[in-house]
């Protein structure tokens, strides 16, 4: 019997099958035509049109309006159709589908009974590539000369700021409510790494604590962002991107977590199985 029900999420109809070799449900989202056998954001209460903004999000909201009471397994995950839960870290994209099958995780064992959830291993965000400050960054760097050689100045509301638009994190926080706000903007100011890629598994009894989190939050701070003058790709994902940050910021504050590598693999790869 499965420990777990892990979803894996893609844009891409040809992955579906791919997918479940993996073991895994396969979630479409996006505008391409999936089979009836697939997970979907479209069906029942749903904010699938906003899906350039929240990406994965819109999955994760059909989830909790739709489907979440039905999830009868103990723990629930998440991965995408190019990131996956590792058992550990590898020196090589190079993988035959054999080997990606052995390496992710796709069932839970026995040494993470005492925990609550799974999250990425962190990323940090203060080693920017000097090239990539001269090119995107230089003249606020010139304005901060401090940041080019003290990295523990280049901070999660930083790296914020430069990526997704000055001072929108601030004006996001601020409409937190009142339980996690403080924190939240100490996470932001005092850290400078976080768990990726809006991956995690978790106790499928704490999912709807952070769904009725998440969702009000980011649903006022649609009235300041909108969704008309989002072009680029750092302020067009603005939703999803807010969401990665306090989902590290949330489980970590909350609950007992380890972490696990996150393996990049695209399974566009896998053309002829």
């Amino acid at each position: 019997m499965k420990s777990i029900t892990f979803f894996c999420l893609t844009l891409n109809p040809n992955h579906e099958e791919t997918i479940k070799k993996l073991s895994y449900l396969p979630v479409g989202l996006g505008d391409n035509k999936f089979s009836k056998n697939c997970f979907s954001d479209k069906e029942g209460i749903n904010i699938s049109e906003k899906n350039p903004f929240y990406g994965e999000y819109t999955f994760h909201y059909w989830l909790w309006k739709n489907y979440l009471d039905f999830i009868k397994t103990e723990w629930v995950g998440f991965c995408q159709y190019r990131k996956f839960f590792a058992k550990k870290k590898v020196s090589t994209i190079n993988l035959s589908f054999s080997d990606l099958k052995n390496l992710v995780i796709t069932e839970k064992n026995n040494q993470i009974n005492d925990i609550d959830c799974i999250l990425g291993e962190k990323f940090s965000v203060s080693n920017y590539k000097f090239s990539k400050i001269i090119k995107k960054h230089f003249f606020h760097f010139l304005k901060n000369p401090d940041l080019f050689f003290n990295k523990r100045k280049r901070n999660l509301k930083l790296q914020f700021d430069l990526f997704h638009g000055e001072g929108n994190i601030d004006l996001a926080i601020n409409l937190l409510n009142q339980k996690d706000r403080q924190d939240f903007k100490n996470f932001m100011f005092n850290q400078n790494s976080f768990n990726p890629h809006n991956m995690f598994l978790c106790r499928t009894n704490l999912l709807k604590n952070y769904y009725e989190t998440i969702f009000p939050w980011l649903e006022k701070c649609e009235k300041i962002f909108g969704f008309s003058n989002l072009k680029d790709y750092g302020s067009q994902r603005i939703y999803g991107f807010l969401a990665e940050r306090f989902l590290s910021y949330w489980f970590t504050k909350n609950y007992k977590y380890e972490e696990l590598p996150i393996i990049g693999k695209d399974l566009s790869d896998y053309k002829n199985l």
